[in-house]
């Protein structure tokens, strides 16, 4: 029985077969990345490079952009380091370090989707207050509210996790550093350390979630009460985007901390976790612009102007 001094690195679950579909699997996640990589990175210099898009909405949506780079960045290369290198550890300092960067992105995306739905409210239900409620200092302290909550609350997650005895040998049975994961290394007297945080994350979580259903009712109703028809799809083109991430974000969230035990299986386990750790930095990109006109002329005349240039 090893315990927690001992354990100098873990090891992950490999993408089983052969040589091949390990090599496919690094081809798979780069793809995924690389989508990732410019999407995002096109969205955060499209709205830095535009000043027709430094409003609100635009700068929480670079912050997500921000979160979104952070959060596949954080699990992506190294899964794919070792498909390339057919290995399957990580130290114990660099799965801490996983750890922390992965639920700091991921608490702060949450926190910056919920602000981003009180934006969504202020703008559609309260107009001609918008530039009060929400100016330029106002936006500032908010996103410095999430980044710092995401940080707390990263911090917290990451000292308690790895200050419980690992008991269990050092396998973790997931693609990353997954905190369920680990804690299945602990002893099962141990757990107890651990609920207090659960239900401290437990009730911020469902205070955002409730926060965000309110404000979309109050959004909706708004809506319907706009007489033209154009004015009408104007409002829910901007709002669609936001509400579509949220639905991908929390779904695929709590189908991966919710699932029955019964249907759990290591193959299952990595595939959900795929789902709410990678697919989402790579599809919200295109969920936003796609529905966003403003964001793709202005992402057409940089493109333009970088060729005009060469």
């Amino acid at each position: 029985m090893a315990n927690s001094s001992s354990i100098t690195h873990f090891l992950l679950l490999p993408f089983p077969g052969t040589r091949q579909l390990q090599l496919l699997h690094f081809g798979l996640f780069l793809a995924i990345y690389l989508a990732a990589l410019l999407g995002n990175g096109l969205i955060i210099t499209t709205i830095a490079w535009d000043h027709h898009l430094h409003t609100p909405m635009y700068f929480f949506l670079l912050n997500l952009a921000l979160t979104d780079l952070g959060a596949i960045s954080t699990t992506v290369p190294k899964s794919m380091a070792n498909s390339l290198r057919d290995t399957r550890d990580i130290s114990y300092a660099g799965c801490a370090a996983q750890v922390f960067l992965f639920v700091f992105f991921i608490s702060a995306e949450y926190f910056l989707l919920t602000t981003m739905s009180y934006d969504r409210y202020v703008a559609i239900c309260r107009p001609l207050h918008y530039e009060t409620l929400l100016g330029s200092r106002v936006c500032l302290h908010l996103a410095a509210a999430v980044w710092a909550c995401g940080f707390v609350y990263a911090l917290l997650h990451t000292a308690n996790t790895f200050s419980l005895p690992l008991c269990q040998g050092n396998y973790l049975h997931q693609f990353f550093c997954e905190i369920p994961q680990i804690l299945k290394l602990s002893c099962s007297t141990s757990y107890l350390r651990e609920l207090w945080l659960i239900v401290v994350t437990a009730s911020f979580s469902s205070v955002c979630f409730a926060f965000m259903v309110v404000s979309y009712v109050q959004i909706f109703r708004a809506v319907l009460r706009i007489p033209s028809q154009q004015g009408r799809h104007k409002a829910f083109a901007t709002c669609l985007p936001h509400l579509a991430v949220v639905s991908l974000f929390i779904t695929t969230g709590i189908f991966a901390n919710l699932k029955p035990s019964p249907i759990s299986s290591p193959a299952l386990d990595m595939v959900v976790s795929v789902l709410y750790s990678v697919v989402p930095p790579a599809v919200n990109p295109l969920i936003y612009s796609l529905r966003n006109q403003e964001l793709k002329d202005a992402l057409s005349k940089l493109v333009t102007g970088c060729f005009q240039k060469q």
